[in-house]
């Protein structure tokens, strides 16, 4: 067995209805808080709800709700300036992926020199003097309330990068399925897709560890059980509680392994197409990528295979590991994310241009094969259409 690390400081607080405590939860770390929500309807309706908790708890709210998905560098400066004209103590992130990311990177910039973007993957990173970060996730997928990442997109670069410092870890997650319960059936799919991805590309990561992968194969039953359940009934109380713990496994291993080659190209994606979402950049890429990567890690392939389909118990690793990549394409369907880039508004001058940009990021180097610039493009330009 080789030597390993893992490293989980946020502090969870998991259980339906937790959000009722985030008053408590949140003044240890500060009296004013910087709440960090998107302005849509039910956004906003969640932002009043918990600005009430606050403010019933004693501290002093100042609302930011101006993100939105993929979230630019100039969000996070408007953010951030907000953050310091109401001499903001702690910064609270409420929402899915964009909201949380959103609210770390708010919490580099208000206290650093310069923008947020000076300090992510590709710089020495955030000092330690970084706002303390607390986030109450309304999506079960993304797994940023107990991870090192914020993603940031500078718009006119067309770069989507990252933040990815243990500086960032948030002090405190407050994991509430109830929240995530109006998700409506295509954010659900998206989302725990998303986690699924996490959990499946640590346990294939060549930085994986015991740790990540058995918190990786637990996740994956989760959801393999519960998202179809929680996509087709969104009221299914339990299916909401387990995805909410899979999305959070998927922190944990994502933070102590990484991802692989679906998240860097999906995270191209995003920043040359921001009208994709991310779950959906990584459903489209899936069904190449699993067929892709199966021949250099059968043995996992067969074992999450067998997590699908029990039948496959008696197949030869090789075959139930190719079968794998069968049943990742009928997990897709039953969700409702069997896609290509065309429908998703995506070009192939878009498609050239993403796969050149293919290395930027280093999540590439953890798959179990890796992948050069032009067979990133050939895998990309095989999910552009398909029937």
């Amino acid at each position: 067995m080789k030597d390993f690390t893992f490293y989980a400081p946020t502090e969870v607080f998991y259980g339906w209805g937790k959000a009722a405590e985030a008053g408590d939860i949140i003044k240890k770390y500060g009296q004013k808080v910087l709440l960090v929500t998107g302005g849509g309807k039910s956004s906003l309706a969640m932002a009043a709800r918990v600005k009430d908790i606050l403010e019933k708890a004693g501290l002093t709210v100042t609302h930011f709700s101006e993100v939105k998905a993929n979230p630019t560098t100039d969000i996070v400066t408007k953010g951030a300036n907000l953050a310091k004209e109401s001499y903001s103590q702690v910064i609270v992130g409420l929402g899915g992926g964009s909201a949380m990311d959103t609210a770390k990177a708010i919490a580099v910039e208000a206290v650093h020199p310069g923008t947020a973007w000076d300090y992510n993957c590709h710089t020495s990173g955030p000092t330690e003097k970084n706002l303390p970060i607390v986030e109450i996730g309304t999506t079960a997928g993304t797994g940023s309330q107990v991870t090192q990442c914020s993603v940031i997109t500078k718009t006119e670069d067309k770069d989507k990068s990252a933040i990815w410092h243990r500086n960032i870890f948030p002090k405190a997650a407050i994991v509430d399925p109830e929240l995530t319960k109006t998700m409506p059936p295509s954010v659900t799919a998206q989302t725990g897709f998303d986690a699924f991805c996490h959990n499946f590309e640590a346990y294939l990561s060549v930085n994986t560890s015991p740790v990540v992968e058995t918190l990786a194969l637990e996740a994956i039953r989760i959801i393999v059980e519960y998202l179809p359940r929680a996509v087709h009934n969104g009221e299914d109380r339990e299916a909401r509680c387990q995805m909410a713990l899979a999305d959070t496994l998927g922190g944990f291993t994502n933070s102590n392994a990484g991802v692989t080659l679906p998240h860097g190209l999906g995270m191209q994606v995003g920043g040359h197409c921001p009208q994709v979402t991310h779950g959906q950049a990584l459903a489209a890429f899936y069904p190449a990528f699993t067929r892709y990567t199966c021949p250099a890690a059968e043995e996992k392939f067969a074992a999450v295979g067998r997590i699908f389909n029990p039948g496959l118990e008696t197949e030869r690793d090789e075959a139930a590991a190719w079968k794998c990549c069968e049943e990742i394409d009928k997990f897709l369907k039953e969700i409702g994310l069997w896609i290509d880039y065309k429908s998703l508004g995506v070009t192939k001058e878009d498609i050239r241009e993403i796969a050149d940009c293919g290395q930027v990021l280093g999540d590439y180097l953890n798959n179990p094969r890796v992948a050069s610039v032009d067979e990133m493009y050939e895998l990309l330009l095989s999910c552009y259409q398909r029937s």
